[in-house]
């Protein structure tokens, strides 16, 4: 049964000074000082106080919207499937549920915190604010979208903050703060810049990495530019998962699932010789240790952006460019231009589909170029063609025949 408000109409609330409230059937219209109105929802649902934020009217949110709340509620109380926190009366706002996600996140060594933290803070804050984490809907987030594309963002920018939007509403499902999350639709994005070093670069950079501060420094750039490894599986390396005989490193977590990842002799011959340099206790745990062992529970460095980042500046190159996934683009083009298959070079990166590895043929490659050549195929001396009898009678014909014009000039 619908409900019928008398005081909480279109009228009423557009009269509201700042300050003002009107309250009918549970349902709250305030004006905010920003001469904005919120809608929130106060009542009881089979004994339980629920009391939520719906949204702001330049959100787009109207009374309708508390009013279907507060009927989805009940029916899913009905139901059993109440989408309430456990003890949680009052809910919460994308502002709280956020700054609690980003806590979170750096107490159990999240990845990309830097990148999430400013995300939240200069674009998804701003926009979701005090919306309830629940009363945000697909709707809501395709005008984010707009919002964002409307501001001059590309697309592979809005995208990389959805994913953070998402992975937030994945752990409040996971910390039961909620049992349900919005849909997330991804905008159409390029196939992207590809950005590989030439082998002057190369050599420019591993000697700008041997002379870096950092210990590690110039191993993981060995290992970047021999692997084709990422960022985080370079970290994650073990001595007691390498073969060297085999020239194979396990790797157990990566983003395609465990895979044994080649590695070249230059490699192996520099790990053979790195191993016999750590003490014996070492010998068998990480390549690359933790330098403070006790403030991390992984026991192996997180990051090595900064030293990198310090490397490429000392090599001469644009550090807003080289970054270490460079690596991993110049060790697959270089695969590329050597002229291995897709499918081996995919054996090797690790990456998840065929489609993903073919970014890297670039039409206009050298290696194009000398592939298309090695089919060419001449002939020695090519046959005269001959004209058909039929087509050389056909000739004659029209050259006897006269022209209308000349026959009647005749």
């Amino acid at each position: 049964m619908a409900l019928r408000f008398t005081r909480l109409d279109r009228p009423a609330i557009r009269r509201l000074l700042t300050g003002e409230k009107i309250t009918e059937h549970g349902v709250t219209a305030e004006r905010l000082a920003d001469g904005d109105v919120r809608y929130s929802v106060n009542v009881m649902v089979d004994g339980v106080r629920v009391h939520r934020i719906i949204g702001r009217e330049s959100d787009g949110t109207t009374r309708t919207q508390a009013e279907e709340f507060i009927g989805k509620a009940r029916s899913d109380s009905r139901d059993g499937r109440l989408s309430l926190p456990k003890g949680r009366k009052i809910a919460l706002s994308f502002r709280a549920a956020s700054d609690d996600y980003l806590k979170r996140l750096e107490e159990t060594g999240g990845k990309n915190l830097a990148a999430k933290k400013r995300q939240v803070e200069l674009h998804l804050q701003p926009f979701f604010g005090t919306q309830s984490l629940e009363a945000i809907t697909t709707f809501t987030i395709d005008r984010y979208k707009r919002k964002r594309t409307e501001a001059g963002a590309k697309n592979g920018t809005i995208n990389r903050e959805l994913a953070t939007l998402s992975h937030l509403y994945s752990k409040a499902v996971e910390w039961k703060w909620l049992n349900h999350r919005p849909k997330f639709g991804k905008l159409a994005e390029g196939p992207g810049r590809i950005i590989a070093l030439s082998e002057k670069q190369c050599d420019a950079l591993m000697a700008a990495a041997i002379a870096s501060a950092d210990p590690d420094c110039w191993l993981f750039v060995a290992f970047g530019l021999n692997t084709a490894m990422r960022h985080s599986e370079i970290l994650r390396a073990r001595f007691d998962q390498l073969d060297l005989d085999r020239l194979r490193l396990l790797i157990p977590k990566a983003k395609a699932g465990q895979r044994e990842q080649p590695i070249t002799p230059e490699l192996a011959d520099i790990l053979r010789r790195e191993r016999e340099m750590r003490p014996e206790k070492d010998q068998d745990s990480w390549i690359f240790p933790s330098p403070r062992p006790t403030a991390t529970k992984r026991g192996h460095r997180d990051r090595m952006g900064k030293p990198f980042r310090g490397a490429v500046i000392q090599a001469g190159l644009d550090p807003d460019l080289v970054t270490p996934h460079v690596m991993r683009h110049t060790a697959i083009t270089n695969l590329v231009q050597a002229g291995a298959d897709l499918p081996t070079i995919q054996r090797i990166s690790g990456h998840k589909t065929l489609a993903m590895v073919m970014r890297y043929t670039h039409v206009h490659g050298s290696h194009i170029d000398e592939a298309i050549r090695s089919i060419g195929r001449g002939v020695a001396e090519p046959p005269t063609r001959k004209i058909p009898d039929t087509v050389t009678h056909e000739l004659h014909k029209r050259q006897k025949r006269p022209s209308r014009t000349r026959a009647a000039n005749g």
